[in-house]
């Protein structure tokens, strides 16, 4: 299995005005506070109407393709699902969710502590002898909490990168073991020590996945499968192993990787590890949303949990001064008062926006089928598109 490289999910890097910002996943620009979405958001009425406008103005952001679907069953599509074709866009088509897989590992991993078969303060070593050693990396020091909650201090620095055009076509169908990418991690040094610094690490919920294979003596993806989607009724979330491809209907991925360049379809990939692999659909999504926030998924204690946040790094702070993350999850701020949760994720080619209300009784799924890695400018165009369109919906009067 890989791991998500250079401008896969999380370790895109965009400079801004000569300094490097590192946009993660699910913070990606999917953090971005009603002030950077161009200030708050009304509420534009029930129904159709309002999420087709939002999700073509998505598209005119520079997305191919849109699709929507709020926890209602209302639904849009805008764009084309593949620019040769110009066949649109299926309200029911599959896509890469990136790391919103992050939050299902999470789930299982907190069910575990509900089943008092480890705790958030077991250190890593516990269950993972040696794994976590090397430059400064040490596994008797890092906790499932630090892991979980992006503290852990351990780099992705050495991934490979998919930063072109190039580098995308000779790696999209490269697959390494979960030990091979803790390898590459321990080969550089550590961001910072452990539970002193919040820092993205993808490689954190890849030994997350080496973890729960040890709790519970199954591959952690078979116990998101019998954890997770079977009780949240989702049967059209897929773990594709190493399949570069998706389940039909889908939406091409497309990337611009420069500035002036073309859109390159980048919808093939092999990329499967715990920290982003499974494949699913805007409906499956809003299923696990409301699951995981209405008791179905965890018990009081586990959602507690989970939603115990804390501010991250300086970098995405200066952006989104709100925005703080739990375990396996991340959070900021509703302009009609209130927070959002947001299990989000980008994965080569697909941008993975969720939110859900406090209450779990408002959500919304949307899948974007382009990466606009040129520019900060248009990468933040099309997110703040996606956050109105996030704002409108759970903001709005939906008819509960």
């Amino acid at each position: 299995m890989v791991a998500d490289r250079g401008v896969t999910r999380e370790h895109r890097v965009i400079a801004v005005s000569g300094k490097a910002i590192r946009a993660l996943s699910g913070v990606a620009l999917a953090v971005v506070c009603a002030a950077a979405a161009g200030g708050p958001a009304t509420a534009h009425g029930a129904g159709r109407s309002a999420l087709q406008r939002d999700a073509d103005a998505i598209r005119d952001a520079g997305a191919t393709g849109v699709q929507v679907r709020d926890g209602h069953g209302r639904v849009a599509t805008s764009g084309v699902a593949d620019l040769e074709t110009g066949r649109p866009v299926s309200p029911h088509g599959y896509f890469r969710i990136g790391s919103t897989n992050k939050t299902l590992v999470a789930t299982v991993v907190l069910q575990l502590v509900s089943e008092q078969k480890l705790t958030l303060d077991d250190p890593v070593e516990t269950w993972l002898p040696g794994l976590i050693r090397g430059n400064g990396n040490d596994g008797r020091n890092i906790t499932v909490r630090h892991l979980l909650q992006h503290t852990s201090g351990i780099s992705d620095a050495n991934w490979p990168a998919m930063d072109t055009e190039e580098q995308y076509l000779a790696l999209r169908y490269t697959a390494r073991t979960p030990e091979e990418t803790v390898a590459l991690a321990m080969a550089a040094e550590p961001e910072s020590a452990p539970g002193a610094e919040w820092h993205y690490s993808n490689t954190g919920y890849v030994v997350l996945g080496l973890l729960i294979e040890r709790v519970t003596g199954n591959a952690w993806h078979e116990e998101v499968d019998a954890r997770v989607l079977g009780p949240a009724g989702m049967h059209h979330t897929v773990w594709p192993g190493d399949s570069p491809g998706l389940p039909r209907p889908h939406a091409e991925g497309y990337t611009r990787f420069a500035e002036g360049g073309p859109l390159v379809n980048t919808t093939e990939l092999i990329d499967a590890d715990a920290s982003g692999g499974y494949l699913s659909t805007t409906a499956d999504l809003n299923r696990f949303l409301r699951a995981l926030f209405d008791g179905t998924l965890l018990d009081d204690a586990g959602l507690a949990a989970m939603r115990q946040t804390m501010p991250m790094d300086d970098e995405v702070t200066q952006l989104w001064p709100d925005a703080r993350y739990g375990l396996g999850i991340f959070s900021r701020s509703l302009p009609c008062g209130g927070r959002v949760w947001i299990p989000s994720g980008d994965q080569l080619g697909y941008s993975t926006r969720t939110a859900v209300t406090e209450d779990g009784r408002r959500s919304v799924v949307v899948s974007v089928t382009t990466q606009q890695h040129d520019s900060f400018d248009s990468a933040l165009a099309q997110e703040r598109a996606v956050t109105r369109l996030i704002d409108n919906a759970l903001c709005g009067d939906t008819g509960d």
